[in-house]
């Protein structure tokens, strides 16, 4: 079935075109929904918010339009949206007791604080290394090189890189855990 007839279906109000519909896209839209409203809903949020594409359909199959997408490619922004709508609301309606918020608060100062430490001592440790290490770790982490990239850029063989690379995590790590 096509998209063209599958929305002519469901304009028509056929029944076993729309469910049709359903039975090919339920299994796409889940994991959409369900990846926005994981740290909020529970799977019953998510069915409800899946139902709630499929309802929009039928109510109103002349909101998709052919020319700007598949059917497939439309449902999905749907969900999509109407997970964040849905979030949102779920959003509002939790509620952390003032002690907790009190308590989340304080912890939120003292990570920040670990936080701040940690990078001063990372900064420290990365300074300490020898200069060709330090160009490495930079252009893999910071710029987001390949090895390869890298290599072609210092003129030197891939396998000395990734051995850089290898010796410089270790001495990075050994100097933020003796700490």
């Amino acid at each position: 079935m096509t998209d063209i007839t599958a929305i002519a279906g469901v304009k028509e109000q056929n029944e076993d075109v729309f469910n049709e519909v359903v039975v090919k896209y339920s299994k796409l839209l889940w994991p959409i929904v369900a990846a926005v409203l994981k740290n909020v809903g529970n799977e019953q949020d998510v069915e409800e918010c899946v139902a709630d594409v499929f309802i929009d359909l039928w109510e109103n199959p002349d909101k998709y339009d052919a020319e700007r997408g598949t059917l497939k490619t439309w449902l999905c922004m749907v969900a999509r949206c109407k997970a964040i709508d849905r979030y949102r609301v779920l959003q509002k309606h939790s509620t952390v007791p003032l002690e907790g918020a009190m308590m989340a608060g304080r912890m939120g100062m003292q990570d920040a604080l670990l936080q701040a430490e940690t990078k001063r001592e990372l900064v420290a440790a990365v300074n300490a290394l020898a200069d060709v290490e330090k160009d490495i770790l930079i252009r893999r982490y910071y710029y987001e090189q390949k090895p390869g990239e890298i290599a072609k850029a210092l003129d030197m063989p891939l396998k000395q890189v990734k051995n850089h690379l290898y010796r410089s995590k270790q001495k990075l790590r050994k100097a933020i855990s003796v700490c």
